[in-house]
Order: structure tokens, then C-alpha cells, then sequence
């Protein structure tokens, strides 16, 4: 079995802060699965909450977290916000989960 490079960026202990504050914020069940809806098919607000079984404002208060630490973005399209993961170590992340 082959094992995982350690690349500079998390072998060097400056980062080890960020990836513990990344695994935190992305480990909440709720956050967890909007990350994986949002990196599927970068839906809008109402499709998500709808995905994750989460009223509205709660899946709203997890979106905000994400955002304020820079793991997702959101655009404007018409009169719908688009969610898209934007940390592309999170996107690895959510891309092995089984």
C-alpha cells in the first residue's frame, strides 16, 4: 500500500493550526453534508436546506461559518446565491469521503 505524501505545507508546524481549525469547522454532521451537496452540484440556499434536511436558518448559520473562514464562496446568478467550495484542501477532503 502506498503511503500519503506529506507535502511541505502540512508537514511544517506553522500550518498545523490552520489544518486543526479547518478539521473543526468542517466536522459538524450538518457542515460535513452541505460541503459534500455544495461540492456535488453547487446548489442555491433553498436547494440545500432541502438536501440536508435543516431549516432554512440553520443550514444559513453553517453556510455563514464556512464562508467566514474562507472554505466556500457564493455568487449571485439572477436571484439565486450559489454555494461553491473555494479551500481546495477541503475539496480533496470531501472528495474521499465514502
Amino acid at each position: 500500500m502506498e503511503k500519503n505524501k506529506v507535502t511541505p505545507k502540512t508537514s511544517s508546524s506553522a500550518g498545523i493550526p490552520r489544518i486543526a481549525r479547518t478539521l473543526k469547522v468542517c466536522g459538524h454532521p450538518v457542515r460535513l453534508k452541505l460541503l459534500r451537496a455544495i461540492e456535488s452540484s453547487e446548489p442555491c440556499v433553498s436547494d440545500l436546506w432541502r438536501c440536508v434536511g435543516e431549516p432554512q436558518p440553520v443550514v444559513s448559520q453553517h453556510l455563514a461559518v464556512l464562508k467566514r473562514e474562507k472554505i466556500v464562496a457564493s455568487r449571485i446568478e439572477g436571484n439565486r446565491r450559489i454555494y461553491s467550495v473555494t479551500d481546495p484542501w477541503v475539496r480533496d477532503l470531501i472528495g474521499r469521503l465514502p
